[in-house]
């Protein structure tokens, strides 16, 4: 019995490891009992991720290890070694894209949970990883070593299937009125994002992947994908199965930090807005929605709480956002002293006037209170979270 893990085996070019890991289990001699597949998600900012930053992971049981890893090896030789080296420019991002660096590793017993915690929270060099019983390839090693030494101790599931065809200019074909079904069941989510109704299950590109349901448990990941690919509408698959997954578990995030807005800056073109509090530099992205529209509320002196990544540059990104205390900042003209309306500009230097009764005042304005756009906690749209975001919606208690 022992543990095996696979990473970094696809690119922009094309592939994907939960397909590779795939062809690889189903090619295991007979004998060899496959446990739970999992799929680990790592610190989104490593700079030679692959798309997803996924890694996998399995528990294998077997009488005679020394075969088992003879197998690999000849596995490792002809079917994962060619795969080093992949690299493909972005269209969508001007991340530096990285050449794909394979890595497997075998361990006998599972490897310490330290280092999941610290792949999935910051960046880990390949000399901080553990030695494994054995091991191939390069910096992939990292993302699979991480990927079985999770302890499970936040799980959802993803039932993914891939094309029988992978044709980058052959747009993915799902079945939208039964995605709209699956949409509404009680255990699967991140399945439709709700202001547009675009499908957020399947992946763009050269992946083999057609597409991904995700859910709270494992039953209801495996029988949404079975009723998404009965439909007729949806295109053939050559495979599918249900990943245990550290998706929406929230684990790369750090605790929250309070801090007091000193100064916010908006980006005119693209409407981030860069908040610089008492506790560093804090960005709410344009396509953040109501974490970008609260950042952008907000003014110096104001009282914030936060939760987000620190990216390599210094700065944090956010992921949630509240405000815990604000000062007045709306402004008005004041009320006519007769009939109550406000009063308005007659022009520049020639004060108000009532436009009612006529009356005329100095020309001022009034502090009103003002309250913010949102009471509580905010994320971003559906389609802009991250893999491992915890929706707001989920209670605290769920393991």
């Amino acid at each position: 019995m022992g543990w095996l893990g696979l990473d970094d085996t696809d690119s922009l070019a094309g592939g994907c490891t939960t397909k590779v890991m795939e062809e690889l289990l189903q090619n295991l001699p007979p004998e060899i009992i496959v446990g739970e597949v999992r799929l680990v998600r790592l610190w989104p900012f490593a700079s030679g991720r692959t798309r997803g930053n996924a890694a996998l992971g399995v528990e294998l049981q077997c009488d005679n290890v020394e075969e088992l890893i003879a197998h690999l090896d000849q596995w490792w030789a002809n079917e994962i070694v060619n795969l080093k080296g992949l690299i493909s420019p972005s269209h969508h991002s001007d991340r530096p894209q990285v050449p794909s660096d394979p890595g497997m590793v075998w361990f006998d017993e599972q490897p310490d949970e330290s280092l999941y915690w610290a792949a999935v929270q910051s960046h880990v060099d390949i000399d901080e990883v553990p030695q494994a019983t054995k091991s191939w390839g390069g910096y992939g090693m990292i993302g699979a070593t991480a990927a079985i030494a999770w302890r499970e101790n936040c799980a959802t599931w993803e039932a993914i299937a891939w094309r029988a065809e992978v044709l980058a200019s052959e747009p993915r074909k799902v079945c939208s009125t039964r995605l709209n079904e699956i949409d509404a069941w009680e255990d699967t989510f991140l399945s439709r994002d709700p202001r547009s109704g675009a499908s957020l299950i399947a992946p763009r590109g050269l992946s083999p992947v057609l597409c991904g349901i995700r859910a709270t448990t494992r039953e209801g990941a495996a029988k949404a994908l079975e009723f998404l690919l009965e439909s007729k509408e949806t295109e053939a698959s050559v495979g599918c199965r249900t990943f245990k997954t550290n998706q929406a578990s929230g684990d790369h995030l750090p605790p929250s930090s309070l801090a007091v807005v000193q100064e916010v800056v908006v980006d005119s073109s693209r409407k981030h807005a860069r908040i610089i509090t008492s506790k560093g530099e804090w960005i709410a992205f344009g396509e953040g929605g109501p974490v970008n529209q609260l950042a952008r509320w907000l003014q110096v002196g104001d009282s914030v709480e936060m939760r987000g990544l620190q990216h390599t540059d210094g700065s944090h990104h956010l992921e949630q956002l509240r405000v815990v205390a604000w000062n007045a900042r709306k402004k008005q003209r004041p009320q006519c002293s007769e009939c109550g309306q406000r009063m308005k500009s007659m022009g520049r230097n020639q004060g108000l006037r009532c436009p009612s009764c006529k009356i005329r005042c100095e020309d001022k304005w009034d502090d009103v209170p003002s309250q913010p756009p949102f009471s509580g906690w905010v994320e971003p749209p559906a389609s802009s979270r991250r893999h491992l975001s915890r929706p707001l919606s989920w209670p605290e208690n769920r393991a």
